[in-house]
């Protein structure tokens, strides 16, 4: 279970880290296609910030069991865009990409208490300073950003990367893997569950990319007003 050894308390974090997450990757989704002229997302509720309305309970259940997981897919419209390549590109990258942003936000506070404080990068602490809840909540947040991002570009259903197929796979061969979407969706899970450790080897060299590049960002703007 994700941060198992720790108390029940740090689910107070956990919980609303992924709230966040999770709806302004939804939202995001929504919003890139509503600006290409697909307001589907809007008629339905779905530009909003309410987690609510984004929530997948076996998404979130998996998020809370791994760290791995999803939302509620926004629905689109592709006849709506003028350029349906490009279109779908755009709205398929934009959940993962406003996750990649969250984290790089929430890597300022985490990364600055650990150069000013000398806290552990990775490590959770106890007690209600001030200071270690700012750092619980900000790497905990941090940590289901880089995640949540490098996990949905995964092209399989029901995940961001599928929608990518549209435009990589030629038609026949899209068409052919939408028959079997829910076969390969289903396993997907059965493997998440009984063989996590490859999932986690397979996504370790991106999430290294992700976390490096935010450091090399967040370091030295950090450095400047130090």
């Amino acid at each position: 279970m994700l941060f198992s050894g720790y108390p029940l308390s740090f689910y107070i974090y956990l919980i609303p880290a992924i709230l966040i997450s999770i709806t302004f990757h939804e939202l995001s989704h929504g919003f890139v296609s509503y600006k290409l002229g697909d307001p589907t997302a809007k008629n339905l509720g779905r530009l909003t910030l309410n987690p609510l309305k984004h929530l997948d309970i076996l998404g979130t259940l998996m998020m809370l069991l791994s760290g791995f997981g999803w939302a509620k897919p926004v629905p689109i419209n592709t006849t709506y865009y003028k350029d349906k390549r490009k279109g779908t590109i755009l709205v398929s990258l934009a959940g993962p990409l406003s996750n990649i942003l969250l984290a790089l936000i929430f890597a300022f506070p985490m990364i600055y208490l650990e150069n000013t404080f000398g806290l552990q990068h990775g490590s959770l602490y106890k007690g209600v300073d001030i200071r270690v809840i700012i750092y619980n909540f900000c790497f905990i947040a941090y940590f289901i950003n880089i995640r949540l991002a490098v996990f949905n570009i995964i092209p399989i259903p029901p995940l961001d990367g599928s929608r990518l197929l549209t435009v990589l796979l030629p038609q026949r061969q899209y068409f052919k893997m939408q028959q079997y979407e829910n076969y390969i969706g289903l396993g997907f899970l059965v493997l998440i569950f009984m063989l996590p450790g490859v999932l986690n080897t397979i996504m370790s060299p991106f999430l290294w990319v992700v976390e490096t590049g935010i450091g090399f960002i967040v370091n030295p703007i950090l450095k400047l007003f130090s």
